[in-house]
């Protein structure tokens, strides 16, 4: 079990994107081999611009040389045109170690990059950053093929289609497929929602929807199967939630099914069940989705981490709204026991394949589908950085979030360096972290990190505010003189992570009341008052400072990025937004970011969430936390003293009284716990 340092770390401090390939850097492609032979693929455009609304089904074959280039023999729906197009190409791909990595679009061609994850001989991916939303994926081609008599046993199935492009509704279905193995499967009643937008007023109206048992025929070649579903109308103004011809196709174990309509722009997933009682048991997943949500439509990539039934969620989502990418991360609860199926606000899921696969269908306001699958296990001789081991220190977000200038990071692996060592000593500092300790570096664009410590199994270093100039950064451990391999993360301006108690990410929010007294359950934060929480992630600096360095105590170093904040309802998830009096470095202490913030009025007494977000120039979220607790009282504090620094009415000002430090010595931090 990796130790969480947050926790130790926390006590110590409350108690005392552009193009590829312009850094002249590569991109990990040591994966590669991962996509290796003919898969069969399926990719679902929506582009929802206004001027040029269209959806458009992409699939066929594509074979991954093994070696960083496919060629594809594919058709192509276009539901303005109405009509299919059938044609050959090639691209290129690149897959980190860590199975994560993207292709070139077999549409749009080098300029867009489908980025995604590979497992299980599947790769699951949404182009985020094209301008579009999109889902795709291909699944390698079983051998021996399947065949029409192979087919047989119990699928459970989720569905999302566009009717209509134009105007944005769009539905979902799921429901049960029980093939024979003699050509003909039975289906269960689908359930579904379908969200009608109103083209004139943008008003959304969820309507829940159903469609009776069916008989279906289905015939195999080549190792896909063409399924004929019965014409049946769900209501008045929708179409048949499912109807007519679709298209599936397996993964090479057979417990994961894709596909969709040859003239439509539909996604169809399932996974195998019966037998033993499935487990989500892999610590870290790789996913994927569309979800319809008020009118807009996000699709997303990414992956969530699960210990003890929480889940930590990492999304890089395009939204049609916004018309822009950004990232969330976000907690949660998943099924901690055996069993099939469970729910949470957004998507009913179903677990397959033993534990290898889950499949989420979305609920009424939620329509959608969502695919996960369990990633690797990785390992290796040497000094060895875990691939997918590169995490945010306060929120442990999963490793596809990437990281930004000036986090705080925590790097696993093995034989990172001869024995446990810390830097300074203390984070509350003068000193400037060193780059090297006990002869171990970590290099960030070959730049030498700012490190906190060093030990065999894990490290805590700073991002170099000078790695923010590409798309992605390489990252590499020296452990006197001899290197890890290089990996590969995507850099963005910010990655807020707060850190908690427990130090798990999902636990209560490193915060302080105005007298510096920690925020508590049985001590909540009052609506009005002005607290001060704790995080790493917010990017860069003004005035900057050097890598490692304190932040000022006599000019603040705010951050660059402008941060909002709310306070969000646990059931509701409905935010309230919080007055941000100041975000920038904590002052007096190295590797640590604080926002205060005003507690609004009106909350519900209790746990709540607190979202900290990186926003734009447009003042639309680039990054997005909403994983830390903090508990609410039901008082109001109209009288409040200021936390340790605020910004009120344009001036700055400090109260004089600062945290003492704790000596090192009690800090649990000091022995990091072997993952």
């Amino acid at each position: 079990m990796m130790r969480r340092m947050g926790v130790a770390f926390l006590l110590a401090i409350l108690t005392g994107w552009q193009a590829f390939g312009q850094s002249g850097l590569a991109f990990d492609n040591s994966g590669d081999s991962m996509l290796n032979g003919t898969y069969y693929f399926r990719e679902v455009i929506w582009s929802l611009d206004s001027s040029s609304a269209d959806a458009l089904a992409l699939y066929g074959t594509i074979t991954f040389s093994g070696s960083g280039t496919y060629t594809i023999n594919a058709t192509e729906f276009d539901y303005n045109q109405g009509g299919t197009s059938t044609g050959t190409g090639s691209g290129t791909y690149t897959i980190g170690a860590g199975g994560f990595g993207y292709l070139s679009s077999p549409l749009y061609g080098t300029g867009v990059q489908i980025r995604g994850m590979v497992a299980n001989g599947v790769f699951i991916g949404s182009a985020t950053e094209g301008g579009f939303n999109d889902i795709f994926v291909a699944g390698l081609i079983p051998s021996p093929t399947p065949t029409a008599g192979s087919f047989s046993g119990s699928y459970q199935m989720a569905y999302v289609n566009f009717p209509s492009p134009v105007d944005g509704s769009f539905y979902d279905a799921q429901f049960t497929l029980s093939p024979n193995g003699a050509g003909t499967a039975s289906t269960s009643s689908m359930t579904g929602n379908y969200q009608e937008v109103n083209q004139s007023t943008g008003a959304v109206s969820p309507t829940p929807v159903t469609q009776g048992a069916a008989t279906v025929k289905y015939t195999a070649s080549n190792g896909a199967f063409s399924l004929a579903f019965p014409t049946f109308k769900a209501n008045s103004t929708s179409t048949a939630l499912m109807s007519g011809q679709e298209f599936l196709y397996f993964s090479p174990d057979g417990n994961f099914v894709f596909g969709g309509s040859p003239t439509a722009p539909d996604m169809l997933i399932g996974v195998k069940t019966g037998g033993t009682p499935p487990q989500l048991t892999s610590p870290l997943f790789y996913n994927a989705g569309v979800s319809g949500q008020g009118g807009d439509v996000i699709t997303y990539y990414g992956s969530f981490s699960l210990a003890s039934g929480n889940v930590a969620v990492h999304s890089r989502n395009f939204s049609a709204g916004l018309d822009q990418a950004f990232d969330t991360m976000t907690a949660g609860t998943a099924q901690a026991t055996a069993g099939a199926t469970y729910s949470d606000p957004n998507f009913n899921y179903t677990i397959g394949g033993g534990g290898a696969y889950r499949i989420g269908f979305g609920l009424l306001n939620t329509p959608g589908i969502d695919i996960a699958l369990a990633a690797p296990t990785f390992s290796g001789s040497g000094v060895y950085l875990n691939p997918t081991g590169v995490v945010n220190a306060g929120s442990y977000a999963p490793f596809t979030e990437g990281i930004s200038p000036g986090e705080l990071l925590v790097l696993t692996g093995t034989n990172l360096a001869p024995n446990a060592t810390i830097g300074t000593g203390d984070i509350a500092t003068t000193a400037t972290w060193p780059t090297k300790l006990n002869g171990v570096q970590v290099l960030i664009d070959g730049i030498a990190a700012p490190l906190y410590y060093v030990s065999a199994v894990q490290i805590a270093a700073i991002v170099p505010y000078a790695a923010s100039q590409f798309s992605f950064a390489t990252v590499q451990v020296n452990n006197n003189g001899s290197l890890s391999k290089v990996i590969t993360e995507f850099v963005t301006v910010g990655t807020p992570g707060v850190f908690t108690n427990p130090a798990d990410g999902l636990g209560y929010a490193a915060a302080l009341h105005a007298d510096y007294s920690l925020i508590t359950e049985n001590s909540p934060a009052q609506p009005g008052e002005n607290i001060s929480v704790y995080l790493t992630g917010l990017g860069q600096v003004f005035p900057p400072v050097s890598d490692g360095a304190p932040g000022s105590s006599s000019t603040l170093n705010q951050t660059v990025n402008t941060i909002t904040a709310s306070i969000d309802d646990p059931t509701t998830g409905a935010g309230t937004a919080a007055s941000v009096l100041y975000a920038g470095l904590a002052p007096g202490y190295a590797g640590l970011y604080q926002v205060n913030l005003t507690i609004p009025l009106g909350l519900t007494s209790g746990d709540n969430y607190l979202e900290i977000d990186v926003v734009n120039s447009a003042g639309n979220p680039t990054s997005v936390a909403e994983e830390a607790l903090i508990p609410i009282g039901g008082g109001t504090s109209t009288s409040v003293s200021p936390v340790r620094a605020e910004v009120q009415n344009g001036q700055t000002y400090k109260s004089s009284k600062r945290w003492n430090a704790r000596p090192f010595e009690n800090r649990i931090v000091v022995k990091p716990v072997q993952p």
